[in-house]
């Protein structure tokens, strides 16, 4: 698995010119007034070619060890000779370039200890400003890095419940299909059409991110359309809905299983006055989703009444983390859902 970074390596190599181009005008500026340009430029040059070769030493090959195992004895054992190495090379150099350049030639001819702290001090803040560079980078890149592969636990969290509800009302809708068939009724075809278009849905649409609210309750009404073949119509469903579904996208399946779980705990066709009302509500800023159902007399104990509403409670909290508002009722004869998605 590959986790992108926080800055891409093209990103990195700019940042870095440009600090280094910005420095380099600026001082030069700072310079020609004193100097001249042709000696303002040789002036800057030498010096930033050997903090830049500190610099980068240590950002490539010392900081990243410490950055790695956070043992600070073997990092100032490498950065501390190469400080050494690069301020005794930078002012030998400065003593061969600039002692016949410059006006005051007996400081480019000796190296003193004034001369010592004040080249070691400006190396020491190029490397503690890179330094810092590294550093940020590092910690945006780390939480970037974590926060993918977060996302990419909770995709796997949230396909893995999609493939639970898959196989689950795929269980009930054969168990239908073969009521029928068993019993030679001509609505068999009927069924293995809508069977079709529900599985032509799942295997498309269900595993993306969102669908169309329409393609939701086209598939809902498919649901119906079997559970009534199976009950022969023994209830009564109100299904009403209110704005446009064509531009609305919700997460997939979640609607189905509220209703789902209406069919299985509110309709028997051992039962008289059976009954689900389903209202969905589409405004500019929230998807309204109400399910109510009778309650019926004697519950069939062998139904997993918690697997499909815990199921869907897991999939809001991560397809709407704070976007949702879930409210169940549960009394005695009436059972309902009211479920409201904030759309932004």
């Amino acid at each position: 698995m590959r986790v992108k970074s926080f800055l891409s390596e093209k990103k990195i190599l700019l940042l870095h010119l440009s600090f280094w181009l910005l420095y380099f005008s600026y001082r030069v500026y700072d310079m020609e007034a004193y100097l001249g340009y042709r000696k303002a430029i040789l002036y800057v040059s030498l010096p930033m070619a050997f903090n830049i070769m500190a610099c980068y030493l240590h950002y490539f090959f010392i900081l990243p060890n410490w950055l790695k195992d956070k043992r600070p004895a073997p990092y100032f054992l490498k950065l501390l000779p190469l400080i050494a190495i690069v301020i005794t090379l930078r002012l030998h150099a400065e003593n061969l370039v600039f002692a016949d350049l410059f006006r005051n030639e007996a400081y480019y001819k000796t190296i003193k200890p004034e001369r010592v702290v004040s080249t070691l001090w400006d190396t020491l803040s190029f490397l503690l400003f890179t330094g810092m560079i590294r550093f940020t980078v590092n910690w945006f890149d780390l939480e970037n890095k974590r926060n993918q592969l977060e996302n990419e636990k909770l995709v796997a969290e949230l396909n893995y419940l999609k493939a639970q509800i898959n196989p689950h009302f795929l269980f009930n809708t054969l168990h239908n299909l073969n009521y029928l068939v068993y019993s030679g009724s001509a609505r068999a075809t009927d069924v293995i059409i809508r069977l079709s278009n529900i599985m032509r849905y799942m295997i498309y649409d269900a595993n993306k991110e969102k669908v169309l609210l329409k393609k939701e309750i086209e598939y809902m009404n498919d649901y119906i359309h079997l559970e009534s073949i199976r009950l022969n119509q023994a209830f009564k469903i109100n299904f009403y809905t209110e704005g446009d579904p064509q531009q609305v996208e919700v997460a997939p399946l979640i609607m189905l299983t509220f209703l789902e779980n209406a069919f299985k705990h509110g309709v028997s066709d051992q039962e008289e006055k059976c009954w689900i009302d389903v209202r969905i509500v589409i405004t500019d800023d929230t998807i309204r989703y109400d399910v109510s159902n009778k309650k019926l007399k004697m519950a069939n104990k062998n139904l997993r009444s918690g697997f499909g509403l815990d199921n869907v409670k897991k999939r809001l909290q991560l397809s709407y983390p704070a976007k949702h508002r879930l409210v169940i009722t549960d009394q005695d004869d009436l059972f309902s859902i009211s479920l409201t998605l904030n759309r932004a």
